[in-house]
């Protein structure tokens, strides 16, 4: 991993000379070329470049602890070697986890499904919790949210919501949560004060490039309709609406949450090209559910990967073991702790062994 991180830093330099070059600038395709290379490896050289920051200033307390006589002092130096050590640690994480071969999918944004399990309204409710929770988290990265079709329910819930999240990398972070995430708590319907369990499903899925599926327009059954909902401004008086066919497949597509029939049919086409390339994707693929790592799991959207318990404040992950007491810190986004928890599960066992240099 360092001879990698010190080849890049050597890299970089050269890439810091090329764009200052006259001959480099007057060729504006290589230029962008070159840009482009220089933004991918710069956050890996920073970081290498602090890593090596904090080596220094270990070696400098460990020689100042050598030195020291009194208690209290030494006491304060091994307090700041702990620090350092503990910061050291995980920027080593940090740094194997960016070296690691992505998922071709890494970078594309994703479009998201959440739908209400069992349980009925609260179902419905607990998908609304989720749909939120998953735009804040979107929101602290930077990211846009983009809602493409909602089914809501009287009480502020969501029967169905798909929606998109357009951010670098808003795959290789939120690919994890497919699959079934439990609830437990008691239900703003139920007045009996008795703790409930209820389940939404969550599906990810990569955005589609053009290139990648090719959709026959023949084979596309277009309808227009007129917009409902829950009434107000948002509920169209032309027929905005629109609902996409694929004949071959039978998948069928709604969108009615943009104002235009133009950005309804665009966003629609999205969703159907990502639902194919998933299809496309699992038949090729049918073995790397079996390759990843155990406790990740498969990503399928059937199978049980989180709860969620009101009353203990507490979310547990069952596919690495991961329990943490901060309900409502999470609920309003803060996953950055999860994911990064699954990402590194996910990865081969050397990356998680001796972080020594």
């Amino acid at each position: 991993m360092f001879d990698r991180l010190r080849s890049m830093q050597s890299r970089y330099d050269e890439l810091n000379l090329l764009l200052s070059d006259p001959s480099v600038l007057a060729d504006q395709q290589r230029y962008r070329q070159l840009i482009s290379e220089h933004a991918e490896i710069e956050p890996l050289v920073s970081d290498f470049k602090t890593l090596n920051e904090l080596e220094q200033s270990l070696a400098e307390n460990n020689e100042l602890l050598k030195d020291a006589d009194e208690a209290d002092m030494r006491a304060l130096i091994k307090e700041d070697i702990d620090l350092l050590n503990e910061q050291r640690r995980k920027l080593i994480r940090k740094l194997k986890l960016a070296l690691t071969p992505q998922d071709p999918n890494d970078k594309r944004n994703v479009i998201m499904e959440i739908r209400g399990g069992a349980g009925g309204d609260e179902a419905a409710l607990f998908a609304g919790v989720l749909f939120r929770m998953y735009a804040n988290y979107a929101e602290s990265r930077g990211w846009k949210t983009d809602v493409i079709e909602a089914s809501e329910t009287e009480l502020g819930g969501f029967k169905e919501i798909i929606f998109m999240i357009e951010g670098k990398g808003a795959y290789s972070h939120l690919k994890y949560e497919s699959g079934v995430h439990r609830v437990q708590r008691v239900p703003v319907t139920e007045s009996g004060g008795r703790i409930h369990t209820s389940t939404v499903t969550v599906a990810v899925l990569p955005e589609a490039d053009d290139v990648e599926v090719s959709i026959n327009q023949n084979d596309l059954e277009i309808d227009t309709f007129r917009a409902s909902g829950a009434g107000g401004q948002h509920v169209n008086k032309t027929d905005s609406a629109i609902r996409i066919t694929h004949k071959p497949s039978g998948l069928v597509v709604t969108c009615q949450d943009q104002r235009s029939q133009h950005k309804n049919k665009d966003k629609a086409m999205a969703v159907l090209k990502a639902r194919l390339l998933e299809i496309e994707q699992s038949q090729q693929h049918g073995s790397i559910a079996s390759d990843r790592k155990n406790q990740v799991g498969t990503g399928d959207r059937s199978e049980r990967i989180r709860t969620y318990n009101y009353h203990q404040g507490r979310v547990s992950d069952h596919r690495i073991g991961l329990t943490l007491y901060r309900l409502d810190a999470i609920l309003g986004g803060d996953l950055h702790e999860i994911i990064e928890s699954l990402q590194m599960a996910e990865q081969p066992d050397d990356l998680n062994e001796g972080d020594v240099v």
